[in-house]
Formats: C-alpha cells, sequence, structure tokens
C-alpha cells in the first residue's frame, strides 16, 4: 500500500508538469479555451458571468500547484505508512535495459524522506498560485517553470524508490537537469545564466563520482540492484575507493565546503519557490543517497570514514555560517545557511560511523537518529525562510538586506512567520532546531567510552566547533531579522510595502511554522518512529530515549541527561506571564508608546541605524584572515584645498576562497588547456587525413 501512494505522488508530480505544459501559450488547455471563448462565451458569460477565458487561466495557474499538493500529501501518507509497516515493499517494471528492469522499494529510510519531501511541497504548492502570478504576463513561460518544476520533484521521488543503480542514476539526472532550467529562467540576467552553467557543471561531475562509486560495487557483484550491492564482499581498499567517490558525489549536490560554490549562486537566481524546494528538499535527497551507500549498501563500517565526514561537516558548518553573515542578498545569505546545517548533519553522520564501527551501537544509532531529525528540521525552517524571503521580494523586489527595514510594521503577519523561522534556524528552545542540534551534543559528548585518544580529543574540538557555529547562527539571524524587519524603512518602496492579500502565500509559510513548534515541543513520538529505520541500518533501537515518559527525553540515560520540551514551553509561558502580571496588573501601570531615544541628535533616521554590513563587521574582523575581502572608502571633498569632507560612500565585498583558490586556477587551467587542443583545428583537409591515419595506424597496434 505504502509503495502504491509513493507510485501515485510520482504520477500527480507529473501531471503537475504535464498542466503547466499544456497550460501554455499554445498548450491543449489554452487553446481550448480561446475556442470555448470564441463559440460560447456570448451565450454562457450570460448564464454563469464566472466562466469566462480569465477565470480558466487563473485554474490554469493554480491546477498544476494543486497536483503539487497531492503529491505532497501521498508522499506523506506513504512516508509514514512505510515507517508504521517496518517493512520493504517493492515491485518491478519492465523498463530500463533488455537485461535490467527497473526495480523499486520502499522501506523506512525512504520514507522517512518522503516525509521531510511531501511536507515542503504541501507548503509550496499554496505559496505558488499567489507568488508565480507576476510570471503570468511576463516575458518567461509560467509552462516551462511549471513543466520543470513537476520533472524536478518527479525526479526526487524517483531517487528514493529506486533500488537499483541504474533508475538511481537516470532519477538523479533528472532532478539535476529539471533544476538546470528551473535555476536558468530567468536568463536574460547573465548572473543567473552563469549559476545555472556552473550548477549543472557541478551536477553532473557529482553524477559521475556516483556512477563510479555504484561502478565499484557491481565490478565486485555483477549486478546493478541495491540488493545484490548489499551482498557484496569488498576489501578495505575498494571499500574505502567506493566511499570516498559517494562522499565526493553526494556531498558535491548536498554542498559540502569546498564543493559547494554552486549553491550560493543558483539558490539566489531560482524562483523562491524553487529556491525553497531545492534548499529544502533536494539537499537532503543528497543527504539520503550518502546515508544509502554508507549504512546500507556498504557491507562494513570504518572508523576513519567517520573522522574523514566529521571533519568536512564541521569546516563546512562553520564556514558556511561565516560568510552566510557577511551576506547582504537574502536569498545568497540563506544559502550558505544551507551550507552551514549540511555541515551540522554530516558532524552527525561523522559521529555515527565513528561510534558505529568501535562497536557503540547506541551512539551510533543516536548521531544517526539526530542526522535524520536534523535533516527534517532544516528542510522545513529552510524552506519557511526562503518563502518568507520569496514574499518580501514578492512584495518589495528588493534582495538586499540594506536597503530593508521596518517591515514588522508592513507585513505583521509575515513578520511573524519569519520569526518562527529565524529562531528555529537559531536552535533555540522550544523550537525543532533546538532538539536535534542538543542530541547531535550529546552524541559527541560521549566521546569516553571511545578507545582511542585520538578520537576523544578529536570529537570533543568538533563539538567545540559545533558550539561556536551554533552561537554565530544566532548572531546571523539576529541581524536577518533585525535590519530586515525592525528599525525604520531604509528606502522609499520598503515604506509603501502592505502585507500580502494571496492567503496562500501565507498559508504554506503557516504550516511549515507550525510543523517548527510542533516538531520541537512534542519531538518524541517523531523519534519513536524512527525505530524501524534504525533497525533495518544499524540493527539497533535507542532503548532509553523515552523510559521518564512520552514528556522527557532522554538519549543516553536518564543519569546523563535529559531535556523536556513541553516543560520548557509551559516555564517560558508561565515566566512571561508572571512579568506581564508583575509589571501591569499588580501596578496597574499601563504601556506608554513613545519615539525610541534619539541621543540627543533630534530624531532618528534611517542613517542612524545599523546596516547589515556594520552589523557583521566586528566578526569580520575576529576571522579576517578566512575571508578575502575588497573594501574600498570614497571622499567627496568641497571647500578650501578641498578640506572639508562632505560625503563618505564605504563598500565591501567579501568573496569565497574556495572559489578563488580551487575554481579560478581550475578554470585558467582548462581554458589554456582548450587553447592549446583548439590548434588541432587547422582547417586543412590533409592535416584532418593524417590524424585519421595516424589514429587508425595506433588503433591496429594496439589490438594487434
Amino acid at each position: 500500500m505504502s509503495l502504491f501512494l509513493a507510485a501515485i505522488s510520482v504520477l500527480a508530480s507529473l501531471l503537475s508538469g504535464l498542466a503547466a505544459l499544456s497550460a501554455g501559450p499554445n498548450g491543449l488547455l489554452r487553446r481550448g479555451i480561446r475556442a470555448w471563448g470564441q463559440a460560447f462565451s456570448s451565450h454562457y458569460a450570460r448564464v454563469n458571468p464566472s466562466l469566462t477565458p480569465g477565470r480558466f487561466s487563473r485554474l490554469a495557474r493554480t491546477i498544476p500547484f494543486a497536483l503539487l499538493g497531492v503529491s505532497g500529501g501521498f508522499a506523506v501518507l506513504a512516508g509514514l505508512l512505510a515507517l508504521h509497516d517496518n517493512s520493504t515493499r517493492t515491485a518491478v517494471l519492465p523498463f530500463g535495459l533488455p537485461w535490467l528492469n527497473w526495480h523499486l522499494a520502499l522501506d523506512p529510510l525512504a520514507g522517512f524522506f518522503f516525509c521531510v519531501l511531501g511536507i515542503p511541497l504541501i507548503a509550496v504548492s499554496l505559496f505558488g498560485p499567489g507568488y508565480v502570478r507576476e510570471f503570468e504576463h511576463g516575458k518567461h513561460p509560467l509552462s516551462v517553470l511549471g513543466l520543470f518544476t513537476g520533472l524536478f520533484v518527479a525526479g526526487m521521488e524517483l531517487v528514493l524508490l529506486a533500488d537499483d543503480a541504474l533508475l538511481f542514476m537516470i532519477a538523479w539526472e533528472l532532478m539535476s537537469v529539471a533544476s538546470y532550467f528551473l535555476v536558468a529562467y530567468q536568463h536574460e540576467n547573465p548572473t543567473n545564466r552563469r549559476a545555472a552553467f556552473l550548477y549543472l557543471l557541478m551536477a553532473e561531475i557529482g553524477a559521475i563520482a556516483i556512477i563510479l562509486a555504484f561502478g565499484v560495487l557491481a565490478g565486485f557483484t555483477g549486478e546493478l540492484t541495491f540488493g545484490a550491492f548489499r551482498g557484496a564482499v569488498l576489501n578495505p581498499l575498494w571499500a574505502s575507493v567506493a566511499f570516498v567517490l559517494a562522499l565526493t558525489g553526494f556531498g558535491m549536490k548536498a554542498g559540502l565546503v569546498p564543493l559547494h560554490t554552486w549553491l550560493p549562486e543558483a539558490h539566489p537566481a531560482a524562483p523562491s519557490h524553487v529556491s525553497a524546494l531545492m534548499s529544502g528538499v533536494m539537499l537532503k535527497i543528497a543527504i539520503y543517497g550518502f546515508i544509502r551507500f554508507a549504512f546500507d549498501l556498504l557491507p562494513s563500517l570504518f572508523w576513519q570514514w567517520g573522522v574523514l565526514v566529521l571533519l568536512i561537516g564541521s569546516a563546512s558548518a562553520v564556514l558556511g555560517i561565516l560568510y552566510a553573515l557577511q551576506q547582504q542578498n537574502l536569498k545568497r545569505l540563506l544559502a550558505y545557511s544551507s551550507v552551514e546545517n549540511v555541515g551540522i548533519i554530516f558532524t552527525a553522520l561523522g559521529l555515527a560511523l565513528i561510534f558505529q564501527s568501535s562497536g557503540q551501537l547506541q551512539l551510533g544509532t543516536l548521531g544517526l537518529v539526530a542526522g535524520l531529525l536534523h535533516g527534517l528540521n532544516h528542510a522545513l525552517f529552510k524552506s519557511l525562510l526562503f518563502l518568507g524571503a520569496g514574499a518580501i521580494l514578492h512584495q518589495t523586489h528588493e534582495h538586499s538586506l540594506e536597503n530593508m527595514g521596518g517591515l514588522v510594521h508592513r507585513m505583521p503577519k509575515l513578520a511573524a512567520l519569519f520569526l518562527v523561522g529565524t529562531l528555529s534556524i537559531a536552535a533555540l528552545p522550544p523550537f525543532n532546531g533546538f532538539v536535534s542540534e542538543w542530541l547531535i551534543f550529546q552524541t559527541a559528548l560521549q566521546a569516553g567510552s571511545i578507545q582511542s585518544g585520538i578520537l576523544r580529543s578529536l570529537i570533543p574540538t568538533a563539538s567545540a566547533v559545533l558550539a561556536l557555529t551554533s552561537a554565530l547562527a544566532a548572531a546571523c539571524f539576529v541581524k536577518v531579522y533585525g535590519v530586515a524587519f525592525l528599525g525604520l524603512p531604509r528606502s522609499r518602496h520598503i515604506a509603501r510595502t502592505r502585507e500580502i492579500r494571496h492567503p496562500g502565500m501565507l498559508a504554506g509559510p503557516a504550516l511549515l511554522a507550525a510543523c517548527c513548534v510542533l516538531f520541537g515541543v512534542f519531538p518524541m513520538p517523531l523519534i519513536n518512529a524512527l525505530g524501524p529505520l534504525t533497525q533495518s541500518l544499524t540493527g539497533f533501537v535507542l532503548p532509553n530515549i523515552s523510559v521518564l515518559g512520552w514528556l522527557w527525553l532522554t538519549p543516553v540515560s536518564p543519569d546523563v541527561a535529559a531535556y523536556s520540551p513541553a516543560l520548557v514551553t509551559l516555564g517560558i509561558v508561565a515566566v512571561g506571564w508572571l512579568c506581564y502580571y508583575l509589571l501591569y496588573r499588580r501596578t496597574g501601570l499601563e504601556p506608554r508608546r513613545a519615539e525610541p531615544w534619539d541621543c540627543g541628535f533630534g530624531g532618528l533616521t534611517p542613517r542612524t541605524q545599523y546596516t547589515s554590513g556594520a552589523f557583521s563587521m566586528p566578526i569580520r574582523r575576529i576571522f579576517e584572515p578566512v575571508f578575502d575581502t575588497r573594501e574600498t572608502v570614497e571622499e567627496q571633498r568641497e571647500g578650501p584645498a578641498n578640506t572639508r569632507i562632505t560625503r563618505l560612500r564605504y563598500q565591501f565585498q567579501v568573496f569565497d576562497r574556495a572559489w578563488v583558490a580551487l575554481y579560478e586556477p581550475s578554470g585558467r587551467a582548462v581554458t589554456r588547456l582548450a587553447r592549446w587542443v583548439g590548434r588541432l583545428q587547422t582547417g586543412n583537409i590533409r592535416t584532418y587525413l593524417a590524424y585519421s591515419f595516424c589514429t587508425l595506424i595506433v588503433l591496429l597496434w594496439v589490438v594487434s
């Protein structure tokens, strides 16, 4: 039944793309509407004025997103049923190669990630119809956006269902190519074209690495099915080669440092609801692929693999948030924050690999649960933040934080929802981000149970880096919310902004915000539901996770640590009510509204506020070796001998060192090689015949 529901989810995604295509300028639906309007509008418009071509046009815009919502709903149902059944449902489709049909399977791991995909997809289906209205009469066909969105979602769902390497790579390429067209949707902008090309290039390089990783397993089994891969007998060398290739391929798609540079370029270029799916869901599909390969397909694990993943994850986390702090483009900042959160997830997976390979099954399972839970939480609050950024962009057409301000007074409903997202991503209780990061810390604190002294020193160091990352993330999103929503508007069009009128553009973020609160206050049912998943991957279920009852979370044992999100929430509410009672009810004081103190300068203006760059400057000074910064100060002088400064203009740019140190030299080398190879193309037919003759001689010599 769960596999049938998942198949319906895939079919609904494909139908969404087809519905969008048929609603295009020359599509079947649009041509039918025009024909109906010409033949029957004079009669039926009098009978029912709502049945007009304009009404059908709105339906044509809404139907694809409604089908995406259906796909998301069936994906959640299929995932929950797969987790509840604790079994693997399989099917074989008569497609593919003559000697290899397509193998489908839905087990608890795929079921969990179907839930990770489904919830943000439902939110996007609510948000999308209102957001894409501005594209309806623009230069970019809305049908193209809908078509590739449906194919993109269908590709991600097929990746989760694939049970052989062939179907997995077909679905993986469908996901990558469809998302390339979404990134390049507004292609008249050279920056978007560059971002799309970079994304496609990195995606294909990662796909080659994944194919090679599957090829190693196929070389030892002679088959391409995942069932055969699980029975492979690999020596440590070849197992390590396959693991490194898989880490490279899936890590490139997930955005691990230093393979992350496509991510802050591509996510801001895509439409905001697509950015929410790419950052909130697509990155988790890459994490699913890594977990599937490392924990399920490989026959054994080695602690050295865990150390590698732990180091890369820690570096990605701290560098991602440091670069996020320096960004002024809101969507680019959120993209770098995704690098940070992917690093946190891989930190948890690295701990799981270390503990499990060391024989500590309980701690290895705890690290895996923490990583999976943070993957779900990140999908929720990052999708919420990208949809919130899309709503701001829709109303203000503004990307830069430097020009925002005061939106809490103009968009109060969105401001409240965005605040939930910022508190969740900052890992503050009682929201969901705190629970998963707290579990990661609890896993790292058990390093004393490992025999190796090197690992007992390395893991606390990584946990200290994670603590620094959490503090920097809190500072980053204090900056985001304070600069964008508080204070005074920094530009005229921000001052004229109004609240969103389309109910769906608030309903989608509201759904995600409710999930952030719900999973933060009541995480126990969700963690208990992961029992079948961990049983299938590690052979272990956390025994003490709810030993004190459903209100308490005890990851290791009650004597080590315990946390009750519900009681913490009640405590926060009680303290807030007590303060209100003591300050106002008991004393009889009434709140007094007044202008903020202006330090005696005679009125506050937007120029007296902290800017985004000023807020992050102290951190930039502290971590200056990490950044490649360009700062310029322009002075305008007047008066005798230009002694009086009348205007100052300060600008700074922060460049990613990975791009400067790794990608630019590689690009220059490829360009030089292409120019050298280009010399072979002389335009002389005799030269080409000589090339062919020499090639023939070499081949005959090799064959003989």
